[in-house]
């Protein structure tokens, strides 16, 4: 009875080891070593957002060493975008029916393509970063862990408020870590 108990104790032990499944190797095609990151293009009706997004994703890429940064006619692969919305919503409002704490989505489509067959590997037309964040009125602080947006992007400086350069900031980067991981991890 010990015997048989060691024994499927010791072949569950490899079913969970051999089950687990993680691995810290891309899903992307080996083939694949380099990419170039076109500049962004913004059709929003906002000004100063495609350089931090481009920004932003050409760093995720560097810091992550999967894929290099390429020359658009040395990379293997050509990623493409364009901002398509900006837009503010407001969630609260105060006693005097001002808004105190904003919803900010910045959302734009993206592609990426394999430069030598011209095959399209992945097209998103709608992809988004949001964040939240209070107004001056509202008598909170939006000041929280932003994460990365707050170690390595510049403010966006077109807005009225540092609350929503910030928050625009924080959008940004969540846009371009949703944008690098769908390229590194295609499933």
């Amino acid at each position: 009875m010990r015997r048989a108990a060691g024994a499927a104790l010791a072949g569950l032990c490899c079913i969970a080891l051999a089950g687990c499944g993680y691995t810290s190797e891309s899903s992307l095609d080996a083939r694949y070593q380099t990419i170039h990151v076109s500049p962004i293009y913004d059709s929003s009706a906002q000004y100063g957002l495609q350089a931090p997004l481009t920004n932003a994703i050409t760093r995720k890429f560097m810091h992550d060493g999967r894929l290099q940064i390429a020359a658009r006619d040395q990379a293997d692969l050509l990623m493409e975008g364009v901002i398509t919305d900006y837009r503010l919503k407001g969630v609260t409002t105060d006693a005097r029916d001002s808004v105190t704490q904003f919803l900010l989505v910045v959302t734009a489509g993206v592609r990426v393509t394999d430069q030598q067959s011209g095959e399209v590997l992945w097209e998103e037309e709608l992809m988004a970063g949001e964040t939240t964040y209070y107004t001056l009125a509202a008598g909170q602080s939006s000041d929280r862990l932003r994460g990365n947006a707050e170690v390595f992007l510049p403010t966006v400086t077109s807005f009225a408020s540092e609350e929503e350069n910030r928050a625009a900031s924080e959008a940004l980067e969540q846009l371009a870590s949703d944008i690098f991981y769908r390229t590194i991890e295609p499933w």
